[in-house]
This record gives structure tokens, C-alpha cells and sequence, in this order.
């Protein structure tokens, strides 16, 4: 058995599935799958496309663990949150030990218009793993411009929707929502709440549709909105053949990407169920975390590690990225958030 046969042979199982086979299987090895954002969604998608056989992940994620992840955010453990690491990181070290034949690439950032096509290039899909629609709707700019295909994902509660998103072929997000939802329009995982066994459903869903596209089955992708509901176990399935011709969207038709282009989207974000405000900016400077934490010693209680470095003082833990990210615990005005940053790192 030679040395690539031997590597196969830990697949065998997922290899006896016809649509895959061994062709499949090589298919996938040779494949490289943005996984964008590694939370709750994100590290179910990361594991099983790990556990899959992909033969590269990229991992991008912007945000650091905490104890309440730990419910439905199935790659980490109270380890990785005792050492206060960022989610990439963490999920790239625990996948490397689930297929250490697989590349693995973390990279701790904030996904925006200026890094997408970066993060998209070399790519042949992207899994949708935020928790936003603004950062949904610039991947799925990025997709069209590109022609990479995404599958997007998103749940609340105890229900979930997903929806594979095959450029020139299969209606956008747009065609679906045209512009992102008005803040305080839809309900949050603060006011809903989130079970964990959705993500995990919803997940494997993308999953698959990944795997369909990655191993050459892209003629078994999805044409429609699948819709679950598990606390009642309700199924559906929308139809989208014929959105994109009736929609006339703008990003399908005309070729129009805001998101991507920079007209649309904010650099502040209120996350999900923290309590929290992330502020990034438009110049990204790079910040010496070590200089930083000298200039913090005896403000408030300091930590830090090689990837961020975080301050306790009042009501507040600020935790500031090497470039110049930041969020800011305490608070989710985000007016607030920036007075807060301003008194202890600067403007």
C-alpha cells in the first residue's frame, strides 16, 4: 500500500459512499474551504470538514473564548478559555490533532471589505460560521465578484436556516434579503436564547454542501432554503429556482457589491449575548502589546498572552488584538464603548 493509499485508508468508511468514492475522496484532499468565523456554527463546520478529509482550512475568526462558548462551541474546552485564546487559535490546534495530515491556517482577524478577497483567494468554498449579516452580505459580494461558492448559515433559538450559494448558477443572499436587516429588527441569541443541538444541525447541513461541491458533486447542491425548527421538528424547504430571475438583484444582475466595495457596513459591532462592543478601524495600526501592558501596570488588572492582551478596570475588561481591534465588555452602547477605549489605549 503505498503512502497516499494509506492516507485514504482513514476515510474508507465515508470512501464506500458512492457519490464520493475514492475520486471523491482525492478531490477533497486537494481542496482548500474558508471556514468564516469559528463560533458556535464555525467549529461544528471546521470539525467535520477536518474529520472529512479537506485538504486545507483556512480559519478566520475575530473573538476570544469565554466560559458560555463552551454550550454549543464544540471544538474547545475550559482549557482553551483558562488560557484565554483566541478562537482560531484554539480550533487550529485541537483540529491539528484530529487530522494531522490536513493543513490548518488560523488567522485572527476581523473580516472586512479590505481583507475578503485576501481571505477568499486560493479558496474553492466558503462556510458561513458569523453572526452577522453585514459580514454575510460582503461574503457574499466577495462570492459573485470571485466566483467562489459560499453556504450560508444562520440560527436563533431552536430554529436554523441554510441556503449554498453557487455564483451564476443558483440565487444570492440578496435575491433572498435585499439589503441587511435595520438593527433591532430581528431577534438576538440575548432575547431568544440559542440550543446548542441546532447548530449542530444546521452545520452539518453546510457541511455536506460543502463536501458536495469540493468532492465534484456539485449538480447534488441544494437549490433551496432549508428552514428547521427542533423544539416543534418542523422541516421545510423553500424553493429558489426561480428568485434570481424574478428578484432582478443587483448583486446576481447588475454586479453591484457595496459590501465589498466599502459603501456599506460599519466598523463597530454590539455582539451577540456578550454584553460587548468590537471597535475596529479603517487605518489599522499595529499595537505593541507589551508596551501597551507596561503602560497599563496599576491602571487595572492585566493578562497577557502572544495573541492579545486584556484589562480589567471598573465595570469594564477591555481585550485589545495587535491591530488595534478591540472589544469592550461592560457596555453595548457603542458611543460608550469608544470613550472607554479612548481613556485606556488612546484614540
Amino acid at each position: 500500500m503505498s503512502d497516499s493509499d494509506s492516507q485514504l485508508d482513514r476515510y474508507s468508511r465515508q470512501m464506500r459512499f458512492p457519490p464520493i468514492g475514492e475520486p471523491g475522496q482525492r478531490a477533497l484532499r486537494e481542496a482548500t474551504a474558508l471556514v468564516c468565523g469559528c463560533g458556535a456554527l464555525g467549529s461544528v463546520l471546521a470539525n467535520t470538514l477536518a474529520r472529512a478529509g479537506v485538504g486545507k482550512l483556512r480559519i478566520v475568526d475575530r473573538d476570544f473564548l469565554e466560559l458560555n462558548n463552551l454550550q454549543r462551541q464544540v471544538l474547545y474546552d475550559e482549557n482553551d478559555v483558562a488560557e484565554g485564546l483566541p478562537k482560531a487559535v484554539a480550533a487550529a490546534a485541537k483540529l491539528q490533532r484530529i487530522n494531522s495530515e490536513i493543513e490548518i491556517e488560523p488567522i485572527v482577524a476581523d473580516v472586512d471589505c479590505e481583507n475578503i478577497l485576501s481571505l477568499i483567494d486560493g479558496a474553492d468554498v466558503v462556510v458561513d460560521g458569523t453572526d452577522n449579516f453585514e459580514t454575510r452580505f460582503l461574503v457574499n459580494d466577495a462570492s459573485l465578484r470571485t466566483g467562489v461558492p459560499w453556504v450560508y448559515g444562520g440560527c436563533i433559538g431552536a430554529e436554523g436556516q441554510s441556503m449554498t450559494i453557487l455564483p451564476g448558477d443558483t440565487a444570492c443572499l440578496r435575491c433572498l434579503h435585499p439589503d441587511a436587516p435595520p438593527p433591532g429588527s430581528t431577534p438576538t441569541c440575548d432575547a431568544a436564547g440559542i440550543l446548542g443541538p441546532i447548530i449542530n444541525v444546521i452545520a452539518s447541513i453546510q457541511a455536506c454542501e460543502a463536501i458536495k461541491i469540493l468532492s465534484g458533486n456539485r449538480a447534488a447542491v441544494s437549490r433551496a432554503l432549508a428552514i428547521v425548527e427542533l423544539w416543534d421538528n418542523r422541516l421545510r424547504h423553500v424553493k429558489l429556482d426561480k428568485l434570481r430571475a424574478a428578484a432582478q438583484c443587483p448583486a446576481c444582475r447588475g454586479e453591484e457589491f457595496p459590501w465589498l466595495d466599502g459603501q456599506k457596513g460599519s466598523q463597530t459591532a454590539v455582539l451577540c449575548g456578550r454584553n460587548a462592543v468590537q471597535l475596529s478601524f479603517a487605518e489599522r495600526k499595529q499595537i505593541n502589546l507589551d508596551h501597551l501592558a507596561e503602560q497599563l501596570n496599576g491602571v487595572g488588572q492585566v493578562a497577557r498572552n502572544a495573541y492579545l492582551l486584556r484589562l480589567e478596570v471598573d465595570e469594564y475588561r477591555l481585550t485589545v488584538f495587535p491591530d488595534g481591534r478591540a472589544i469592550i465588555q461592560g457596555t453595548e452602547e457603542i458611543a460608550e464603548a469608544k470613550t472607554v477605549y479612548a481613556k485606556y489605549i488612546g484614540s
